[in-house]
C-alpha cells in the first residue's frame, strides 16, 4: 500500500506529465505555424513521450490498487520568439520535472517502498536523457543562430525523429 504522501506526489506527477505534454504540443503547434515542420515533429514526439510518462504513472497507481485522480491542466504558453527560446524553456522545464521526480524518489525511499523506488528509478534515468537532449538542441540552435541554411538543415534533421514507446509500456 502506498503512503498518503507518495500517493499524492504520484497523482500530482501525473498532472505534471500531462501539463508537460500540453506544453510540448503547444510548442509543436507554434513551430508548425511558423513553417518549422521538422522542429514541430520533434516537439510532437516530446508530447507523445510525456503522455506515455503519465500512463506509466497511472498504470503504476492502478497496479498498487490506488485510484488515479486526474487534476485540471493549467494553461500553457502558446507562442515563443524563437526556436532557441523554446529549447531553453524546455531545459528549464525538464530541470523542474527532475526535481519533482527526485521528490517522489525521496518519499519512496523514506517509506522504504521498494516497488516504488524501482519504478521511479526508470524516471530518474529518463530525466537525465531529457535534460541532455534539451542541452544538445540548445547547442545546435545556438550554432546555427542567424544562419538560414543551418536552420533549414536542422529542421529537416528533426523531421526524422520518431516516437518509440518507453520500455514500461512496451508490453501493452
Amino acid at each position: 500500500m502506498l503512503s498518503s504522501n507518495l500517493y499524492k506526489a504520484i497523482n500530482e506527477q501525473i498532472n505534471a506529465e500531462l501539463w508537460s505534454a500540453y506544453l510540448y504540443l503547444s510548442m509543436s503547434m507554434d513551430c508548425q505555424a511558423k513553417g518549422y515542420n521538422g522542429i514541430a515533429n520533434w516537439f510532437y514526439v516530446q508530447f507523445q513521450e510525456e503522455q506515455a510518462h503519465a500512463r506509466i504513472f497511472m498504470n503504476y497507481l492502478n497496479s498498487r490498487d490506488a485510484k488515479v485522480e486526474l487534476l485540471p491542466i493549467v494553461e500553457v504558453r502558446t507562442s515563443w520568439d524563437s526556436v532557441l527560446d523554446m529549447f531553453k524553456q524546455t531545459l528549464e522545464h525538464e530541470k523542474k520535472v527532475t526535481g519533482l521526480i527526485n521528490n517522489i524518489a525521496a518519499i519512496a525511499n523514506e517509506d522504504r517502498d521498494y516497488a516504488s523506488i524501482n519504478r521511479i528509478t526508470w524516471f530518474i534515468d529518463e530525466q537525465v536523457e531529457e535534460e541532455e537532449s534539451a542541452r544538445e538542441m540548445i547547442a545546435a540552435f545556438e550554432a546555427v543562430e542567424g544562419n538560414k541554411y543551418g536552420m533549414y538543415m536542422l529542421d529537416k534533421e528533426l523531421a526524422t525523429r520518431t516516437y518509440v514507446a518507453p520500455s514500461p509500456l512496451a508490453a501493452e
